[in-house]
């Protein structure tokens, strides 16, 4: 099953045999299935990078092989590569089990910026054909965030009577960006981010050298996040973030050249993952500084600083929307932040 946005040195979910810091949350959903209690719905939360859609897609191809909960066993199997079920996951090709994501635009051959009401549809569709095996029909949303206004509320009208035999199993890195009448039908997995050990066993499963890096430094880096620690790994995420905070500690000279050449770097269209990283890191930094703020009683500063990641927010929506010119958004936004914090 080809990944548009597979990292570098990462495994896509559904072929992932690893996963590790969740065995809480697969003991209780392999005892909720084979209870036979389990929610048609399950919303698992959590930073990005972390493990969800691997823990979403074992979950799916444990269900998968034992149809009958009662005969299901007592922990979530490892994916067998060797099994037709699992094999026909890994390649999106079995007739029990959709992926729902962002489609892809045929005309740019982008990922779009959404999901669209149009694949909702076609999950409708996908749950009301009769399985030819007698199994569940499952959804895997990946990630529910990206729903648009109206695939949001086509899938809730799903999620209010679905059909029988029918699961969902929704991944949200913001659930505060989720209707909440969605949320109120789903029943709610929170997954918290890798401490350094599991993080650590995670890139080693991967293969990655991490270089002598420091575990608890990675993780703190990386927020607990696989994916963020490849960034770091293997995109020079860490020299992106050196150049970033030297943006705004130097002189005006001196700033501004850092600012162009990282903005020439991550103008570049197979720059595209990087570019996402600062992006992210920016918005974090500055929600960091307004709480920092908020907590020392700069009540105003902190305020500032919350209407700048807001506003930020909106113009890269826009840029990306719009395809609009990609260097200058990062000169832009750095500038902004520089005279936001100094």
């Amino acid at each position: 099953m080809a990944d548009e946005q597979l990292l570098e040195g990462a495994v896509p979910p559904a072929a992932n045999r690893h996963l590790f810091g969740h065995e809480q949350a697969e003991h209780y959903l392999a005892e909720a299935y084979r209870s036979g209690k389990g929610h048609h719905a399950i919303l698992l939360e959590g930073a990005e990078g972390i493990g969800k859609a691997t823990l979403a897609f074992r979950f799916a191809n444990h269900v998968l092989h034992f149809p009958h909960p009662p005969d299901a066993p007592e922990k979530l199997i490892v994916p067998d590569h060797t099994s037709t079920i699992t094999r026909q996951v890994i390649a999106g090709a079995s007739h029990d089990l959709m992926h729902l994501k962002r489609p892809v635009d045929a005309k740019s051959g982008r990922l779009r910026t959404a999901i669209t009401v149009e694949e909702v549809r076609r999950a409708g569709h996908f749950l009301t054909q009769t399985s030819g095996t007698g199994n569940w029909r499952i959804v895997v949303v990946d990630a529910a965030d990206d729903l648009n206004r109206n695939a949001a509320n086509a899938i809730l009208k799903i999620l209010e009577e679905p059909p029988k035999n029918a699961m969902f199993l929704l991944i949200s890195h913001a659930p505060g960006r989720l209707l909440p009448t969605i949320r109120s039908r789903c029943l709610p997995l929170a997954l918290r981010p890798l401490g350094p050990h599991d993080l650590s066993a995670a890139l080693s499963a991967l293969g990655i050298d991490t270089g002598g890096e420091d575990a608890g430094k990675l993780a703190d880096l990386a927020g607990g996040s696989v994916s963020e620690a490849l960034k770091l790994i293997n995109y020079g995420g860490g020299e992106i973030i050196e150049a970033y905070h030297e943006t705004l500690a130097g002189g005006d000279a001196e700033a501004r050249a850092i600012m162009h050449r990282l903005a020439d770097t991550l103008a570049k269209r197979d720059n595209e993952t990087v570019l996402a990283f600062l992006l992210g890191h920016i918005d974090e930094d500055i929600k960091a500084r307004a709480r920092e703020a908020a907590m020392s009683g700069a009540i105003a500063r902190a305020e500032r600083l919350a209407v700048l990641s807001s506003e930020i927010g909106k113009d890269v929506a826009t840029a990306d929307a719009f395809n609009l010119d990609q260097k200058q958004l990062v000169l832009d936004l750095l500038s902004r932040v520089r005279a936001a914090v100094n």
